[in-house]
């Protein structure tokens, strides 16, 4: 066989030197190393120990892959007898790249982890023929199943909200994050449910240094987070979503569509029937947003159906208020005058949407005093629903608490670059 090319790379392995390098018959690199460092701590006195006493049983470790080879790290730990306890007991030496009890070397596992960010255990098990065990315990060794607070920068806002485990069911857990000043977003807690006694009894665990900073609380109109958040954090201003207020109307509106254009194709002709087709998304769409096409469409379905048009008005003048009030009090003002003219108007489509106001109006307008919302929660809900999706369900909260986790920091955290 014709000899081949070599280069020379670092082993980047502290404290080792190569004793032999070997490529077996299932094509994998095995790198024998042996210490460089000739003293340890004992055991059980902790001092420093330099007097030999052999090697201990050879130790095999999963590497980081190379040039497509498979790559093992083998090492026989040196062994040191110690002079300063009675009856001399020995203590194995061990290097701080790899873990007493693991299978691989240190970098090997943060290279899996960052395998598994956005991606699944079944897939990095695949790619790297490891065992799922392996993994699950890799992950238990590096990323904690609640917050660790001295881990967790300053912060003034949090948002609370909620997902389902299963599609379909009301088996909600409670997602609690914090968005720092960098704008960055920080795991605080999955809850099993979203009961007032949970979530206070969760924020009563905040240390009272963190909880004195907090000013902001983001969350949806569910009353036991309000009210926990009330008596844990009565200094916290409680802002609800501006985008789950605007599901609330916008669904009035639409409900109303869908009505109007069941009953128009009842009394329209089937020619004339067909300027409905086509007018869900214009009319969904802002009208600033809409091209010339989009709103012919909607002034031929607005001929037929008034109401509908004045419902669309309104729809965006609250949203315009939303967009461009300056101030609690001005915002405050311009709803009640639009909740007025709503009244007044034969658009019945927004009564639920009142009644929704006679509760949450104060809240909802906390928004603007700083335009804050839980854009951040939703994006983060966007995300986790396509961890449950990779992942056919996490049911077990400390490993959706751990992938979560992963998922937002896993790439700062674990990535070389």
């Amino acid at each position: 066989m014709p000899e081949q090319p070599t280069i020379v790379l670092p082993l980047d392995l502290p404290d080792v030197q190569v004793v032999r390098t070997e490529i077996t018959t299932d094509h994998e690199l095995l790198i024998e190393v042996e210490s460089t460092l000739t003293t340890t701590a004992c055991r059980r006195c902790g001092q420093t120990i330099s007097a030999f006493y052999g090697y201990d049983r050879p130790i095999r470790l999963r590497h980081l892959p190379s040039f497509g080879y498979v790559v093992y790290i083998q090492l026989r730990p040196k062994r040191f007898r110690c002079p300063f306890c009675d009856d001399h007991p020995t203590t194995t030496q061990r290097l701080h790249w790899y873990d007493p009890k693991a299978l691989h070397t240190t970098a090997y596992e943060r290279y899996l982890l960052l395998l598994l960010v956005n991606s699944t255990i079944a897939d990095v098990c695949q790619k790297e023929d490891v065992t799922p065990d392996a993994v699950q315990a890799i992950v238990d060794r590096w990323i904690d199943t609640v917050i660790d607070w001295q881990t967790v920068p300053t912060f003034a806002t949090i948002g609370i909200d909620e997902i389902a485990c299963k599609k379909g069911h009301r088996d909600f857990v409670v997602i609690v994050t914090a968005r720092l000043p960098t704008g960055t977003l920080h795991l605080l807690a999955v809850l099993p449910d979203r009961t007032k006694a949970t979530v206070c009894t969760w924020l009563k665990t905040i240390p009272a240094v963190t909880r004195r900073h907090i000013r902001t609380v983001c969350t949806d109109m569910w009353e036991a987070y309000v009210a926990a958040v009330r008596e844990i954090l009565p200094h916290a201003t409680i802002v609800i979503d501006r985008f789950h207020v605007a599901q609330h109307y916008r669904d009035g509106a639409d409900t109303l569509r869908t009505q109007e254009v069941k009953r128009l194709r009842h009394e329209l002709s089937k020619d004339d029937a067909k300027v409905l087709e086509k007018t869900l998304w214009p009319f969904r769409k802002r009208a600033s947003a809409l091209d010339a096409d989009e709103q012919e469409r909607l002034d031929a379905l607005f001929a037929y159906s008034p109401q509908l048009q004045a419902a669309y008005a309104f729809r965006e003048q609250l949203t315009t208020i939303f967009d461009t009030a300056r101030s609690k009090a001005a915002a405050l003002r311009q709803i009640k005058t639009w909740r007025r003219e709503v009244e007044a108007s034969a658009v019945t489509c927004f009564a639920p949407f009142l009644k929704l106001l006679d509760t949450w109006l104060d809240l909802i307008a906390n928004y603007f005093r700083h335009r804050q919302n839980s854009g951040f929660v939703e994006g983060l809900n966007n995300k986790l629903k396509v961890l449950k999706r990779r992942c056919f369900g996490i049911y077990n909260l400390g490993h959706l608490f751990q992938r979560i986790t992963l998922d937002l920091q896993g790439y700062r955290q674990f990535s070389p670059w």
